[in-house]
């Protein structure tokens, strides 16, 4: 019969990821995504745009994509994602290098193999095998790659992450390795006044090296410096002890970062590493690192009998997570033993005082 309808066009959809996720408002939205591609179809299911939305991302594999259907492409993906993009230039720069020998190992492995549960067994002997060359790049390597897998199983990719809890292959004790006064003596003889600086900054703040080469002037207001880590986001608020804040004040302000180089640039991490060891060398002091001084800072703070709560202020640690932290930077110092004694001794004595004001009677009633 004319004018009727024409034929229905079927098209058998394959492929796809739904993700449901709960909104600000607690409202629940279902998304769907191209499983190979991890592109974001469009409209609602079955309708023309989410047809011609997954047919785009099927040609798409078939013109563009050589890598589809292997590991390469989740990869890819991986990189061109905010959870990727949003990390600091260092940490995207540290990542890529594990990446490389993430491809290098497992970029032609086909998608479905990440779900067999034996292909655990192939990440662990891969993560073995590195640390034969470097326990810790090796360490490195697999939690970068156990961070791609982590996004897969975000979005659906996967049900888990089969290079979860790798375990560690390096294994180093640094609680004892804090800058102690004559430490910090030695290096401040010998450091340039821009080292000397740093060395300050870093024993007083407990900030890490990379927070504070690129700290600015204008966190400083002349009492407090104000800064929000990279590795964690928390926002950290620290007044300055009168020795930083006399070195602040004199220092010239030759560029937007405090700390700079002689002549007046902006430290790369590299740079600064370099001349940092090489002053540490010069002090005789070898076996100490600048991420030390953090330990330093909480040990400091603990020996002013500071609360662990007072310590995280200026740290930036958590409250729940302070209480380990201090088990791994805080030493077994002499001063913390002295300072354990003096307590005791205090608390004898409160005993003993209070035993002879009660007089003998007290002591007697209990036998009688």
């Amino acid at each position: 019969m004319e004018g009727g309808p024409g034929p229905v066009t079927r098209v058998k959809l394959s492929g796809i990821n739904v993700i449901t996720r709960a909104l600000a408002s607690g409202e629940k939205r279902v998304y769907f995504y191209h499983r190979a591609t991890g592109i974001r179809l469009e409209g609602a299911k079955a309708s023309a745009e989410f047809i011609a939305s997954w047919q785009a991302a099927e040609a798409a594999i078939k013109s563009t994509d050589r890598n589809a259907g292997t590991f390469l492409a989740w990869i890819s993906a991986y990189k061109a994602s905010d959870d990727f993009k949003d990390r600091a230039p260092a940490t995207r720069h540290d990542y890529l290098k594990q990446i490389t020998k993430i491809e290098a190992a497992f970029g032609d492995m086909p998608l479905s193999a990440l779900s067999d549960p034996r292909v655990r067994a192939e990440f662990l002997d891969w993560h073995a095998g590195l640390a034969k060359r470097g326990a810790r790049q090796a360490d490195y390597a697999i939690t970068v790659l156990r961070l791609i897998l982590s996004w897969a199983v975000n979005r659906g990719y996967l049900g888990s992450n089969p290079a979860a809890k790798p375990g560690r292959k390096y294994r180093v004790d640094r609680a004892e390795k804090i800058w102690e006064p004559s430490d910090v003596d030695a290096f401040l003889a010998v450091a340039s006044a821009e080292l000397g600086l740093a060395m300050v900054m870093g024993r007083d703040t407990g900030q890490r090296q990379g927070d504070l080469l690129r700290l600015s002037w204008s966190a400083y207001d002349g009492t407090h410096l104000k800064l929000r880590q990279s590795k964690t986001g928390a926002r950290v608020d620290v007044p300055v002890t009168r020795e930083l804040k006399k070195l602040l004040d004199a220092a010239p302000r030759r560029a937007t970062t405090i700390l700079t180089t002689a002549a007046g640039l902006p430290w790369k991490a590299d740079h600064f590493r370099h001349e940092w060891r090489a002053a540490t060398l010069a002090a005789g002091r070898d076996g100490l690192r600048f991420n030390d001084l953090r330990g330093t800072a909480v040990s400091r703070l603990a020996d002013a009998e500071c609360t662990p709560g007072l310590i995280a202020s200026i740290t930036g640690h958590s409250q729940r997570s302070i209480a380990a932290i201090l088990d791994t930077y805080q030493p077994r110092t002499t001063r913390q033993a002295n300072l354990a004694i003096a307590k005791l001794e205090r608390s004898l004595k409160g005993k003993v005082a209070k035993r002879l004001q009660n007089g003998p009677a007290t002591e007697l009633k209990g036998a009688s």
